[in-house]
């Protein structure tokens, strides 16, 4: 991948500021280290920094059809490149390169705003049309590679990362209150907001259409919609009757989407878990490529966690060299989170982000730039155990008198200890996304946690603000679809897109710069298995059904049955002694009055009160991740605001004037 940036003036044609494309350039260094590309025309600036992976020597960007009219800013793959250029030489276009970002612009000659439901691959691109003095910016379907954005009076502003917008010295850093809710709501940020104020996160299968003021007050930020996830009628789904075909046509488009993502002019790796997913990506890429790919995995100091003897199996079984591996300790998460927020560019609750950081770093070491993963899998083929729960509650439901759901949320909460939220904000979220589902439930156990620590100025969000209703799901279609379809748009929407590819992916990733390409979010494997019946999905109590039937033909049955391990340091390591001095500092009386977000006294009584209850627990794991919520939201804060919170490097780009009052609610 790459980074791109940008600034167009919305009032006219003036300048660009002196200096503001360059230092946007600057810091997205670790996206692109290869290559540094400018475009400057009256009123416009648009910036690439290269990570060269297709076409080495003839891929420098900016890049324009034959007459310069048309010119692009890419970051990511067009993995049908080949055939497309084929296409297009076969219709008159001269194309010179070797590279995929060149049928951008000859495909925006043929199709203009019809361009982006013809790219396949992952890409945030930027698009200037010089006749019509447009710009356009798009992303991909699922949200693999980022882009935000923002308007500052009359300038856009855009870039691959929130750091590239700072940099310009054109918007401040402030606060965004809303935004950090969504961290408590979701343990993830889907977008389109974000914490930071005024900056927005481009929406997955999105374009925006910039247009300038021609005289007429006519200047335009318009958001479009190209592709839209979507989901039989309950009760229209493909069946598949005969299970050897079903995994027959499975294995085709899989192989396929595989075999598109080996496509480099650089070697190509693969991250090996132990666990199915990643096991019959490496399997499928070794069939395809030979045993000789270099695989990589984390080993951590946890026999529950530790996944490395399941990819040492995984490996053997499938030919390949043993996996690379990169050891991380629980003091290795806590050493590793200050970077961690640095690059995510957000609070990010999942310890195991730190292990990825780590092992993307080990990627570099070892001179890869590219990683097959395996996301995606869960989320088509339901593969957490919070929807196995859901539907065993969901049986028991169906007994007359029994509602046990109900119940048990209601025991949970008196365990706890904690007011809970009226029965009719919990009717609210349901009603924004179509009925209850697993996810409410999953996410609930972080939620609470606005109710113990939230203090009044984040009160004020919560009374005004649902965070659910942000998403903008498609109440109107998704009311046909079969419930547990609703819970994998909402899988893909949040956790997918607003933590795995992001907090967990893209940014991980590529602050080593490494680029990631998940074959299961190829669009050919989610059409294929999103037709189909749920049963598919999730058989009985047996998770990812059919991707395990497949598995069985290809690697140890011992995998293809083993069920998910979801790693994690710890959550309370951030509160056993010796703790990381940063973590009383920013957990202080003084750090926490001065962030402005949490109430002290709450936050100070459960750090110690959350010791006397049970390990293990709900109750102890919800005030867990809610502790280790507030840690990373101040930990953010110093990062981006201006620091002043702990003994610790807060970032270090262009500076912009912080907010002395808290963000907006």
């Amino acid at each position: 991948m790459c980074g791109i940036a940008g600034i167009f003036d919305l009032g006219g044609q003036r300048p660009v500021p002196e200096g503001a494309i360059q230092r946007m350039s600057r810091a997205l260094l670790h996206r692109g280290p290869d290559e540094e590309g400018f475009l400057v025309r009256p009123g416009l600036a648009l910036a690439s920094r290269r990570l060269s992976i297709v076409g080495l020597e003839d891929g420098q960007q900016p890049m324009a059809n034959e007459d310069g009219s048309v010119s692009v800013v890419f970051n990511g793959e067009l993995f049908d490149h080949v055939e497309r250029r084929s296409e297009l030489a076969g219709r008159g276009h001269r194309l010179v390169t070797h590279c995929d970002t060149e049928i951008i612009p000859h495909l925006w000659e043929e199709h203009q705003e019809g361009m982006w439901e013809r790219l396949r691959g992952q890409f945030a691109i930027a698009v200037w049309d010089e006749r019509k003095r447009q710009l356009q910016i798009g992303r991909d379907r699922f949200g693999i590679v980022p882009l935000y954005w923002t308007r500052q009076g009359d300038w856009f502003l855009f870039a691959s990362e929130i750091k590239g917008l700072l940099a310009s010295g054109m918007v401040p850093a402030r606060p965004d209150r809303r935004g950090i809710d969504h961290v408590f709501t979701f343990m993830a940020l889907p977008g389109p907001r974000t914490c930071f104020e005024g900056v927005q996160l481009l929406s997955p299968g999105r374009f925006l259409r910039v247009t300038g003021d021609s005289g007429r007050g006519d200047a335009e930020v318009r958001e479009r919609a190209y592709w839209e996830m979507n989901f039989p009628d309950s009760g229209d789904e493909e069946g598949g009757d005969d299970p050897k075909k079903l995994v027959d046509e499975f294995e085709k488009v899989l192989l396929h989407a595989v075999e598109e993502r080996l496509r480099a002019d650089v070697p190509v790796g693969a991250y090996l878990s132990g666990g199915v997913d990643s096991s019959m990506i490496v399997a499928l890429a070794c069939h395809l490529k030979g045993p000789a790919i270099n695989t990589y995995t984390v080993s951590v100091d946890d026999t529950a966690l530790n996944e490395l003897s399941a990819a040492n199996l995984s490996a053997q079984h499938i030919g390949t060299k043993p996996p690379i591996v990169q050891d991380f300790r629980h003091s290795d998460a806590l050493e590793t989170y200050p970077k961690l927020i640095a690059a995510a560019e957000a609070p990010v609750i999942d310890t195991a982000s730190a292990a990825l950081l780590q092992l993307a770093g080990r990627v570099h070491a070892n001179g890869q730039k590219v990683v097959l993963t395996g996301e995606g899998a869960d989320e088509w083929l339901v593969g957490y155990p919070w929807y196995k729960a859901h539907k065993l509650i969901s049986y028991l439901d169906a007994v007359p008198g029994l509602r046990l759901s109900g119940m048990a949320r209601r025991a949970y909460l008196r365990a706890a200890k904690v007011p809970h939220f009226p029965e009719t904000w919990r009717q609210e979220v349901e009603n924004s996304v179509g009925g209850n589902n697993a996810w409410i439930d999953s996410y609930g156990l972080l939620a609470i946690s606005k109710l113990r620590f939230y203090g009044e100025p984040m009160r004020e969000v919560l009374a005004k603000h649902n965070a659910w209703l942000d998403l903008d799901f498609p109440l109107e279609r998704a009311r046909r679809w079969d419930p547990m379809h609703r819970g994998i748009w909402i899988a893909a929407r949040v956790l997918l897109a607003g933590h795995l590819l992001q907090g967990k992916g893209d940014r991980v990733a590529m602050h080593s710069s490494v680029e990631v390409r998940p074959p299961f979010l190829d669009e050919d494997v989610f059409d294929f298995l999103a037709k189909l019946h749920p049963r598919w999905k999730l058989r009985g109590f047996r998770d990812k059904h059919l991707l395990r039937l497949l598995a069985e033909r290809w690697i140890p049955k011992k995998i293809a049955r083993r069920q998910k391990v979801i790693f994690r340091a710890p959550l309370d390591a951030f509160h056993i002694e010796p703790e990381p001095p940063y973590v009383g500092q920013l957990l202080s009386e003084e750090s926490i009055k001065r962030a402005g977000y949490f109430d002290n006294a709450e936050v100070q009584r459960w750090r110690k009160g959350f010791r006397n209850m049970r390990a293990g627990s709900l109750p102890r794991l919800s005030v867990e991740m809610g502790l280790a919520a507030v840690v990373a939201t101040q930990l953010w804060h110093h990062e981006f605001m201006g620091g002043g919170l702990a003994d610790l490097p807060e970032w270090s780009g262009i500076k912009t004037p912080a907010a002395t009052e808290q963000g907006n609610s």
